[in-house]
């Protein structure tokens, strides 16, 4: 059976609130794109990140653009925290130049990914103390 790609507007929306509570603004989210992938054979990959080589960008007189993919059958068999934590740790492999680069898995480590998630986590936990005491902030991204 061939690999099946499918829009992801779910992911797209989650990577938009992990980018909004962390802060990560070289992250440009109209050029970051979204995929569900069905039909892959790969034993071990939950998700990737791809980004459009600087070749490719210059040949084909594109701008940079990066693309995650979630492997329909492993990751929707996640828990939600684990989600997040692949979500994460895709978006650690775009480099803050957003230039069509990407960083390796000798930088982007689980501990790294977990680092990143607490923060997260208190982050949301805040927001939502401060919704209820009628604080709200004024985040664009």
């Amino acid at each position: 059976m061939p690999i099946k790609y499918y829009e992801a507007e779910d992911i797209k929306e989650r990577i938009r609130k992990i980018v909004d509570v962390l802060g990560f603004s070289h992250i440009q989210l109209w050029r970051l794109f979204c995929v569900r992938s069905k039909g892959t054979a790969s034993r071990n990959i939950i998700a990737r990140c791809h980004s459009l080589p600087r070749i490719l960008q210059e040949a084909l007189k594109l701008e940079p653009a990066y693309l995650i993919e979630v492997l329909s059958e492993k990751f929707d068999k996640q828990s939600e925290e684990e989600q997040t934590k692949t979500l994460i740790h895709e978006l650690l492999h775009i480099p803050k130049s957003f230039r069509g680069g990407f960083i390796h898995h000798n930088i982007v480590k689980e501990r790294t990914v977990n680092k990143f998630y607490r923060k997260y986590m208190q982050e949301l936990v805040k927001r939502e103390r401060n919704l209820k005491r009628g604080i709200v902030e004024d985040r664009k991204v």
